[in-house]
């Protein structure tokens, strides 16, 4: 039996369904999905946007709650006159499909595996990752080696962390009978709530003017979007746990990017135990939080430079 919180739940979540599908129309007019490209790897979408024409590819995957917009004026814009650059949305971000087993670490991979197989053929190329998008540049790097020059990571996740730490709302979100409904009230509510808690994950950073608007984070709020990060993120911890496992099997140099003051993750419980596991040039950003490649950014691209051409980790 529907119990009266469900039922008053569906009840609103039916009234939101016009509020989002306007909130939805309004964001995707801001960012088109004609920005990017479309390559179909197995048998799903995923939208990549580019940048530079000539040199060695390298190819850049986005944390949690946000897309491949998050690079393209931060990263790319100093890297393009150099290098093929490929910003993909990882499966229900941004504007990539999503499908069954999309959270599994591995199934991410190899989505981004198809990316370099079809717009870079027979090459390697860097591995930018974020946050969670280091996670996936991890378990690309394991599982095709013969794709990948190098890591450079930003604020990664690595390892599971023991539990906590999941807002509620990604529970309500990524529940199977409550997720669908729960999230049509998303948009509602969660632009603003967003916007008033950008503070605490540059913090002690100062927020770049015009974040929001640059980095595309509305895309965030659409229904199905918003389920897939929260399916996403509860998850990862699981997924971290069996492919923590095989980092001894790397091989490629890894440079790693640490604010000494994120709060959005534990470095020591992260790149800390990465260390332990295989040889990590860290780099640790004093008065830093976790989005070190915005105020850093050209450190970040450095590194990206010299791993490109064959230069070492330290």
């Amino acid at each position: 039996m529907i119990s009266i919180a469900l039922l008053a739940l569906s009840v609103a979540g039916a009234g939101a369904c016009v509020s989002s599908a306007a909130y939805t129309s309004r964001v995707q007019q801001a960012n088109p999905v004609s920005t990017g490209r479309i390559v179909t790897v197995n048998g799903h979408g995923v939208n990549v946007l580019t940048a530079g024409t000539a040199g060695p590819p390298v190819l850049m995957i986005h944390g949690a709650s946000a897309n491949a917009r998050e690079f393209s004026w931060t990263l790319a814009p100093r890297l393009e006159s150099e290098f093929r650059v490929l910003m993909a949305d990882r499966p229900g971000h941004g504007y990539s499909q999503r499908f069954d087993g999309a959270s599994a670490l591995g199934a991410q991979a190899a989505q981004m595996a198809g990316v370099l197989d079809q717009l870079a053929p027979g090459e390697k190329a860097v591995i930018v990752g974020h946050s969670f998008g280091g996670a996936v540049a991890l378990r690309l790097a394991l599982d095709r080696p013969d794709l990948v020059e190098g890591l450079v990571l930003s604020a990664p996740v690595s390892h599971d962390w023991g539990g906590g730490g999941q807002a509620w709302y990604n529970g309500l979100a990524a529940a199977p009978l409550v997720g669908p409904v729960f999230t049509q009230l998303v948009p509602t509510v969660g632009p603003a709530q967003v916007r008033a808690g950008i503070d605490s994950v540059f913090d002690p950073a100062p927020v770049p003017e015009n974040y929001f608007e640059n980095s595309a984070i509305g895309l965030l709020f659409r229904p199905p979007n918003f389920r897939a990060n929260a399916q996403d993120v509860r998850t990862l911890e699981g997924e971290l746990a069996s492919q923590s496992k095989r980092y001894g099997e790397l091989t490629v140099p890894i440079v790693v990017f640490s604010g000494s003051r994120d709060t959005v993750i534990s470095p020591k419980l992260h790149v800390g135990e990465l260390k332990k596991q295989v040889p990590v040039e860290l780099v640790i950003l004093p008065d830093e939080g976790h989005m070190p490649h915005h105020a850093h950014g050209g450190d970040v691209a450095n590194a990206i430079r010299r791993l490109a051409t064959g230069g070492e980790s330290r």
